[in-house]
Parts: structure tokens; sequence; C-alpha cells
């Protein structure tokens, strides 16, 4: 029953029958005046485990006591903001009258993305133990680290999302107009859900992390990690004094109309405009009669760069932004997390191919964003920017992350 839990609202039958049984391995009762860092513990235990549900209104023997206090939703949010690290969006309902004049509220969380813990007095580590929530063993600490290192970011459910936060638009335009195949209209959600799974944009616990980068509304509502930070300096360092600062966030694609015009932006795109509007443009006669702009990093190079941080990131490093700066005298693009199975910037110069995320590489490519499989950095950012200003681009892999740099 778990796995439908995250897309459909449990009804009143169906709770009462979840209280009637003991406390497990998937639920938790909890009275709603506890401290937020015991509800952040027992969500930190479900995370680092199989996911699961809190039950807040109810008492430790199943008795339900009801809901007290006021604006629990938003407490519930910020405790899983401010406690829980990485941070998560949990699913939050509240089912009315479960005894007369008796209201108890759900918490629901997936599987969590890389390892989370309790932020209180400190870091903490809690993991769910039958119906127990308790701390690790060193041992089961490592290998929670070392499995989580295995995990498929991309491929992995995000608590809280459900259909209702992708947009409908931007999944018409890729199945529509780009993949030629029939869609289900707008609200008929069993067809959508079905759709989703069979591309494994969607999995039995709910929507996957690479479907809601792709296609959600808000990304950025359950993956802090989701966004671009691009800043432009002045000078050829860091400093408080920007020419401009903007977080960019959205869906990676863009929104298409059927003669493939643009109507809105994707991260890509918003990432290419913010280039253009911070750096400087000359102009040069082509054949002697026609006026041609030219840029200081050409849009291949920069659509590349962008694109290849975007897939090849690494997702289960929370609240960390691909980070885009442009100083005076160069660009970098910060992408968190080492290149992925070994791959060096010998090797990533050579054209090797490798792939962290092969579902978002391949929707990408969809997209006309990619070509050659590994030819990107080699071919469209290395022999571009030398045959644009002679400059060498540098590729550098330090402190869990991997830097691109372009000289203006």
């Amino acid at each position: 029953m778990l796995q439908i839990w995250v897309l459909i609202m449990i009804t009143r039958t169906e709770l009462l029958e979840i209280i009637r049984n003991p406390e497990s391995t998937y639920v938790e009762f909890k009275r709603d005046d506890i401290e937020n860092s015991k509800l952040a513990r027992e969500i930190v235990a479900f995370l680092n485990t199989d996911g699961g549900m809190v039950l807040l209104g109810i008492e430790d023997d199943g008795t339900i006591s009801g809901i007290t206090r006021s604006k629990l939703e938003e407490w519930v949010i910020t405790t899983c903001r401010e406690k829980v690290k990485p941070p998560i969006t949990p699913f939050f309902e509240t089912i009315k009258d479960v005894e007369p004049g008796k209201d108890v509220a759900i918490v629901r969380v997936n599987r969590g993305l890389g390892l989370h813990s309790l932020w209180h007095k400190g870091t903490n580590y809690y993991i769910r133990s039958g119906s127990q929530c308790r701390a690790p063993s060193d041992q089961e600490l490592g290998l929670l680290f070392q499995n989580r290192k295995l995990l498929k970011a991309e491929l992995c459910p995000i608590s809280g999302a459900t259909l209702q936060d992708l947009d409908y638009k931007r999944l018409r335009d890729y199945f529509g107009r780009i993949r030629q195949q029939q869609i289900p209209e707008e609200g008929d959600d069993v067809s959508i859900q079905k759709l989703l799974t069979n591309t494994e944009l969607m999995v039995e616990q709910g929507l996957t992390l690479a479907c809601l980068l792709l296609f959600g509304k808000r990304p950025n509502r359950f993956l802090d990690q989701a966004g671009i930070d691009a800043a432009a300096y002045p000078t050829i360092e860091k400093d408080n004094a920007t020419l401009e600062r903007a977080t960019l966030r959205g869906p990676a694609v863009p929104l298409m109309n059927e003669r493939g015009e643009l109507i809105e932006t994707g991260l890509v795109e918003q990432a290419l405009d913010f280039v253009k509007r911070n750096t400087s443009v000359s102009t040069n006669l082509k054949n002697g009669v026609r006026r041609e702009e030219i840029l200081t990093y050409p849009c291949e190079v920069i659509r590349e760069a962008v694109v290849n941080a975007l897939i090849h990131r690494d997702y289960l490093f929370g609240s960390t932004d691909i980070e885009l700066s442009i100083y005076k005298d160069r660009l970098e693009i910060i992408s968190p997390g080492n290149p992925p199975f070994g791959i060096t910037p010998e090797k990533m110069r050579a054209g090797a191919r490798s792939s962290r995320n092969p579902q978002l590489k391949d929707i990408m490519r969809d997209y006309g964003y990619l070509e050659s499989m590994g030819m990107g950095i080699p071919r469209k950012i290395i022999n571009c920017m030398r045959n644009h200003n002679q400059t060498e681009p540098e590729l550098i892999v330090e402190d869990d992350k991997f830097v691109l740099r372009l000289f203006a």
C-alpha cells in the first residue's frame, strides 16, 4: 500500500484502518504538540530507510486525540526546512472528523536523496528499525553513505510532489511535438501516471527527480539544488558589488509552440540570456555587407557548458546550485560533485563517454541540446574557443566540484 501514498489522498476509512494497527516500519503515531526536533527525528529516520508517514493527533496506543496546534501545516513545513538537512518538502494532508470533532494530520515522505540528518545541537543521523527510530551504528552509518553513492539520483522519487506540480503544457510539448506520441488530456491523472511510469519519469513511490527538473512548475519547491546561481562581477575576483546577480529557477527545458518557436524559456535559455546581458558585444562586417554581432563567449559554447552542468552534476549534493560567474577576464561554470565514474579532465578533452544522469541526457538530446555523446567538450567548447579567440578553456576538478573556465 505504501507506494500509492504519495499521489493518492487517504480516505477517512483507510486512515482508521491504519490507526487500528500498531506502529510499524512505515507508520508512526505522534501528538501534534511534540517538539519540532522530535518530529524531524522521525522524518529523518523514514528518509534514511524506506519512507513512511507520521500521523499527528494520535497517541502512542492509537487513541485519537486530534489536532490542537494552530497553523500546523506551516509548522511542519518549517520544521522540515530548518531541522532536516538537506531540507525537504513533505506531503501534508489533514483528514477531518476522524472521530467527531477530531482531525488528524498526515506527514508523508519517500526514501530520501542522499543521507539526511537532524540538525539539533549538532548533526544527528537516524534510521527506522521496525517501529522504532534509532541512531545507526558506525557500521550501519558507513553502509548508508556507501549505498547512497550507488543511487541513481535522477530516478529517485521526490517526497511531496504530485502530478499537479508538473507543467502539463511542457509535457504535451515533449510527448506530442518532440516524441510524436499521443498524450492524455489534462486532468486524466490515471493515463498521465501510466505514461510517466512507462517512460520512467515516475516510479511506484512518485515522480522522479528527473521529471521534476525537466517538467516541474517550480522544481525548487522540492529540490533546493535545481537552479543556477548567476553573478556578474566588474573585476577579476568575487565581490559584494556585482553588475547583476540572479537566481535562475524553473524547469530545465523550454516551452515551444507547434512551429518550434520559443514561448517560455528553460534554465539553459535563462543562463544564455544572463551571459549576453553581462558581456560585451562587438560588430563586424561580414562579406563587407552585413553587420555581424560578435559575443565575448559564443552562444554554442555557453549552451553546451550549461547543458553539461545540468545533466552531469551530482544531484545528491542538496541545497547546492550550479554556479555561473562572469568576471572581467573569464567566465566560470561550477558543477557540484566530482565527474562520474573516474572521468578526468584529460579524458574529457579526449571525448570520453560517460553520464551520471542518462535519462536527463537523453531527454535534453531529444530537445536538440546534445549531439555526439562525449564530443561536446572537445568539439563545441575547446575547439570553438580556440577558433573564437585563441584561448584554451580550463577543466578543473577540486573539492567535490567540477569547474569549467573560459577566458575572454
